[in-house]
């Protein structure tokens, strides 16, 4: 379950690019790929997805089903069929998630409900990333969860079964908690109730439908109730996964500041939970298309085509963070091309990603000679003529990897990352795909 990997260098740089133009397909959904793999081994009978993404946090998820007991098996380019025995066992080794956040607390809400124990690992950048906020309403369901080395953090041992149903209100909305809660709930009496401030990606209330459990949704005064009644069974379902607005965005903001540029990506999931990043950049004055508007996999998609804009500073509406909240470093690039200042505050969960995203953004920006500032839940950046020249320290993030190289490509000077390899875990073919649109990109050794 390897992929291949075309970012095989220490150091890429990206250099400035000529106007880029073509067609190209953004890989699955990450997110999606995640649920259709978990809730296809907790299913009865087959599941067949296609347009999974392949890249290394999904196959992780794989490998991890795969553990639990399911049949996983690759049936050639992002299709991939899973026999789930509608529930899991206890896994003969330990669940190694590598660098998959969502993968994770996904698999552990998941597994939380069957009689089970195990041991839940990931790679260094995964074990220093928080795990207590859903560890904490899982053990209030019933759920344990022991320590092994450090308290939060991976390696933990739980000890899954006995569930009881539960109301929790989130302060700050989050699809991988409500997820987690959700997938437990699914094997807990009583009801599991999840209440939001503002919607979170709901990939996981739709598909959750499509492998025949009933999910209800209310509004509240004050935000959403998800209720799910435990008891439920899950069936074999069929999964086309649509491309990802997450990397579609990469290609897209590479269209918007390189003069003279046209780039189309096709089958971009257009849920509105997702697309903020999309109205934020129309808001900024961004002349970005959708066409051939269509549904697949439950979700609507289209074509989606961003021109060379001049785009100007805007402040950001903080309660659109939950719908973009991955898309901050790479509106931050573009930003970086706005005449006056983008303001982006709200967006403290940047902190806990796979890196503080907040101050590598800064930092890496304030190198390529860029004005911004970073502030404890915010950014600010105000845009104008964009040096580049440098080399950035990703911290081994795949969004700090691409979103840098994407500035490289309109900056005065190239810009190189260190440390690319990550760019495979979300979006694998990234340096190719930005090749076959004109730009230049190589990997050069680490000197």
């Amino acid at each position: 379950m390897n992929a291949e990997l075309s970012e095989t260098s220490n150091i890429l740089k990206a250099h400035p690019a000529s106007a880029l133009g073509g067609r190209v397909r953004a890989p699955g959904d990450k997110s999606m790929s995640h649920r259709a793999l978990i809730l296809g081994a907790m299913a009865t009978g087959v599941t067949e997805i296609e347009g999974l993404l392949e890249g290394d946090d999904i196959l992780a998820t794989a490998r991890a089903v795969a553990a639990f007991g399911a049949g996983v098996k690759r049936l050639g380019s992002s299709h991939w069929r899973i026999t789930g025995l509608g529930e899991f066992r206890t896994p003969d080794e330990v669940i190694d998630c590598g660098n998959a956040g969502t993968g994770v607390r996904l698999l552990m809400g998941a597994a939380a409900g069957f009689d089970l124990q195990a041991v839940f690992d990931g790679d260094v950048s995964l074990r220093k990333r928080p795990m207590t906020r859903v560890t904490r309403p899982l053990t209030a369901m019933g759920a344990r969860f022991d320590w092994l080395q450090r308290e939060g953090r991976l390696p933990v041992r739980l000890t899954g079964g006995g569930l009881s149903g539960a109301t929790y209100r989130q302060t700050v909305a989050s699809a991988q908690v409500k997820s987690a809660l959700l997938l437990a709930g699914l094997n807990a009496t009583g009801k599991t109730i999840v209440e939001e401030p503002e919607r979170s990606r709901d990939h996981t209330e739709r598909m959750l439908r499509a492998f025949g459990a009933e999910v209800g949704i209310e509004p509240m005064a004050d935000g959403w109730r998800i209720i799910l009644v435990g008891g439920q069974k899950l069936s074999g379902a069929t999964v086309a996964v649509p491309g990802d607005p997450s990397s579609a965005a990469f290609p897209l903001a590479a269209g918007l500041i390189v003069p003279g540029s046209e780039v189309t990506v096709e089958g971009v999931m257009l849920n509105p939970l997702r697309t903020g990043l999309f109205e934020t950049w129309r808001e900024m004055g961004a002349d970005l298309t959708i066409s051939n508007r269509r549904h697949a996999g439950g979700e609507e998609v289209g074509d989606v085509t961003a021109r060379h804009s001049a785009l100007r500073g805007v402040v950001v509406p903080e309660d659109r963070a939950a719908s973009m909240i991955d898309e901050y470093p790479i509106l931050a690039a573009t930003a970086a091309f706005a005449q006056g200042r983008t303001v982006m505050r709200g967006i403290g969960e940047m902190r806990v990603k796979e890196s503080d995203r907040i101050a590598l953004m800064a930092r890496g920006l304030a190198a390529c000679g860029v004005a911004v500032e970073e502030e404890p839940d915010g950014l600010i950046v105000t845009g104008g003529p964009v040096r580049g020249g440098a080399v950035i320290d990703t911290a081994h993030d795949h969004r700090i990897a691409m979103s840098h190289l994407i500035l490289g490509l309109a900056a005065s000077e190239p810009v190189s990352v260190r440390d690319p390899e990550m760019i495979a875990t979300s979006f694998p073919g990234f340096v190719d795909l930005m090749r076959t649109l004109g730009a230049e990109v190589e990997g050069e050794d680490r000197a």
